[in-house]
Parts: C-alpha cells; sequence; structure tokens
C-alpha cells in the first residue's frame, strides 16, 4: 500500500476529528506535537456539526446544549466562540396535550391542578405509594418499576414511557431499572432543563471551536476528512508511533468478543415559510403512536435567522448497524462485559493506542463530559497537571 500520509512529520495520529479528538489534538500543539487528524465524514466537530442556512445556524445531529457546572471547561470553550445565555426550557406533548419539563410546579399543575409544592408532593406520595406497595419488599426489576416508584402513575405513563421506549427501542418493562436512578423533581415553577450553572450555545455554531483550534495550531495540526481509518489501517498502525482512537472499539478490535449494541439516530428536516413554527426550540412527542422523539426550532436557539424563514428537524430514533452512525452506547450488563474484554485487550496488546470519546471508551458522554475527559487525557499523556480555564490561548 503506498503511503500517502508523510507519517514520519507527525507525532500523533488522531481518528476522529470530533470535540475529543481536536481538543486533544489543539493541546499536543501547545506542547509543540504535531497531529494529523483523520475523519471519515465530510466534516469536523463530529456530531457537534453546525452548518448555516436562511441565517439560521443548525445543529446537524440533534440539539446541543452546553451546560456545566465545571469552570474550567467553560471558559475553555469560551476561548473559541461567544456563547449566549440560552436555557432550554423543553414541551412535552402528550397526545396534544402540552406539558413543561423538566417536573416542576408547573408540570404538576398541568397534569392535576396542584398549586402548592406541599400539594403536589401529596399527589407523587401517594402515587408512589400504590406503587411501592405493589413492590412490596422486592426492588424494582426494569425501568417501569422504577419510575413509577420515583414519581407514580401518571407522569410515567405520559412524559416517561413511551419516549423512553420509543429511544431505547424496546419495552420499559425490558429496560433495566438503573437506566432511571433517579429523576429530577423540582417543587418550584422552574423550566430549566438543566440544573447548571453555566449553559448557552456558541453564537454561530460549534464548527467554528475546532475551525480555530487548527487555525491556532500554526500548522501543527492537519485534518484529512473523508478519510476512513480502517481502508488505511496496515499503513497507519505501522507508522505512527502514538494513536488517539475515538471510532468504536470493538470496530478497532474486528468485533473479536462481540458486536456492542449501540442505538442510532435519523434526523429530517424542513424549511418553512414561517418566522415561528412551533413557539419554542425543542418540543418533545412523549407517545408511543408519535415516531419521531422530538422536534427542534433552530432559530429559537440564537435568535439568528432569515425573515420570514424557519427550520425544523424530527429526531427519530432507530436501531443500530453497521451502516449507520452510532449515537448511544447501550450500557446494559451484557455488554458492559464485552466492553471490559475489549479495555484489557487495549492495555494488554495496544500501549500506542489511546482510547477516547464516548465510542472508544463505550460511554455517553455529555458536551462538557468530553472536554474535561480530553484534558485528562493531555495530563496523562504529557505528565502535566495542567489548569486549561486560560482565555485565548494560542500555540507560541
Amino acid at each position: 500500500m503506498t503511503n500517502q500520509f508523510n507519517t514520519k512529520n507527525y507525532d500523533y495520529l488522531v481518528v476522529g476529528a470530533g470535540p475529543f479528538g481536536m481538543t486533544f489534538a489543539y493541546e499536543a500543539a501547545k506542547r509543540g506535537k504535531r497531529s494529523l487528524v483523520i475523519e471519515k465524514r465530510a466534516f469536523i466537530g463530529g456530531n457537534t456539526h453546525t452548518h448555516t442556512e436562511e441565517g439560521i445556524t443548525v445543529h446537524d445531529f440533534g440539539a446541543h446544549i452546553f451546560h456545566t457546572d465545571n469552570k474550567e471547561v467553560w471558559d475553555y470553550v469560551r476561548q473559541f466562540a461567544e456563547f449566549n445565555g440560552f436555557q432550554n426550557q423543553v414541551i412535552a406533548n402528550y397526545k396534544g396535550d402540552l406539558y413543561n419539563l423538566p417536573f416542576n410546579m408547573n408540570t404538576f399543575y398541568q397534569m392535576w391542578g396542584t398549586k402548592t409544592p406541599d400539594e403536589a408532593k401529596a399527589k407523587i406520595e401517594e402515587q408512589k405509594a400504590a406503587a411501592l406497595s405493589e413492590l412490596g419488599d422486592r426492588q424494582p426489576r426494569n425501568l417501569e418499576e422504577q419510575a413509577i416508584s420515583l414519581i407514580g402513575t401518571d407522569i410515567y405513563q405520559k412524559l416517561i414511557k413511551g419516549y423512553t421506549e420509543k429511544q431505547w427501542g424496546r419495552k420499559a418493562t425490558e429496560l433495566p431499572a438503573f437506566i432511571i436512578k433517579r429523576l429530577p423533581v423540582r417543587f418550584i415553577y422552574d423550566n430549566n432543563y438543566f440544573n447548571h450553572r453555566y449553559q448557552g450555545i456558541p453564537v454561530g455554531g460549534y464548527t467554528q471551536i475546532f475551525e480555530k483550534m487548527i487555525e491556532r495550531s500554526n500548522g501543527l495540526i492537519d485534518v484529512m476528512t473523508d478519510t476512513d481509518f480502517f481502508e488505511h489501517r496496515e499503513v497507519l498502525m505501522d507508522e505512527f508511533p502514538r494513536i488517539l482512537y475515538t471510532g468504536m472499539i470493538d470496530q478497532f478490535f474486528d468485533y473479536k468478543f462481540g458486536e456492542l449494541e449501540y442505538r442510532s439516530l435519523r434526523f429530517e428536516s424542513e424549511t418553512k415559510n414561517s418566522d415561528n413554527y412551533q413557539g419554542n426550540a425543542v418540543i418533545n412527542y412523549t407517545d408511543a403512536q408519535t415516531p419521531y422523539t422530538r422536534v427542534m426550532e433552530w432559530r429559537h436557539f440564537d435568535g439568528l435567522a432569515d425573515e420570514g424563514k424557519t427550520i425544523i428537524t424530527k429526531e427519530y430514533p432507530q436501531d443500530w448497524d453497521r451502516s449507520k452512525e452510532a449515537y448511544y452506547p447501550v450500557n446494559n450488563e451484557r455488554n458492559t462485559e464485552i466492553y471490559k474484554q475489549y479495555a484489557k485487550e487495549a492495555r494488554q496488546n495496544h500501549p500506542e493506542v489511546i482510547f477516547g470519546g464516548r465510542l472508544g471508551k463505550y460511554r455517553y458522554f455529555d458536551m462538557d463530559q468530553v472536554f474535561n475527559d480530553a484534558f485528562n487525557t493531555v495530563r496523562d499523556e504529557f505528565k502535566v497537571d495542567d489548569q486549561f480555564n486560560f482565555a485565548h490561548d494560542t500555540v507560541d
């Protein structure tokens, strides 16, 4: 095979141009290391990729709202973009009836007509008591039993059951109880979906963050899109001294211990001649009959839009197969055991490869957790205890 990568010029091969890979490459550049980033898709940014259409910033792979209590991460991402103060205030549509999420005093009033915290607590406790009496001394065996024991039947049936079954592609009685360890319940009138100190969306989208990382690297980051690691694996594994791999860990090992399960997503977008189609950034459809889980109207995320135009995107969960993008790991007992075998194989036989990101570690990460995990990987790799909360840092 002809070597088209000039691998002798690089210190690192980074497989995947998502937030984890790009952050590592940028931090490596600040330490004088040169990286080649290869990405099988046609763009950088991974699933946080955004583009502008009709003056509207569209998130190409579902809504990404940055939310964190980690000031180090918050300061870090804001050196690459201006963040607005967007707060996600989700509306749930159950068969035409509307409810505020997360569960708060507005939700309880809409559900039962309760007006005070004591009234709402009493209603929830009444429904929980009925569920717990059926369980007796037994622990909840599945997600349905767990959810009802935490919040009661009404909220479970209308706002959790259908949405969750669509999201995971199986009945709630077949899902493990640990998926819902707890449910956020607020006895105040507060529709802010995330209970985090720092929240927002970069004005103009996420892609600029990674473009600026490349720009500020002083030529120490090269990117090749439309480049599949597995089509060139032999050359890349043979010649690169150090590899950061953010793809599926089971694929890296040719599925030798079995195929891990993932959930995938499909998106349908539509431009409409309107200034305001649904009146909210995100509406969840929580009944089982509606095939999609939510509809995003992008002009409500940052307020940037051409007059008379709006773009909506419907999000459809779907089963994953090797022809589709893997979005969410299915962290049940079977998959956890399989992943442990892959992780052990990686430690023992591929010390030159760093496995990172949600697919490389087979773990769901929020965006702030991705950046924080990349920071920790940089600290481990370069044996430093650096802080990453500097503003407008550039490569010397």
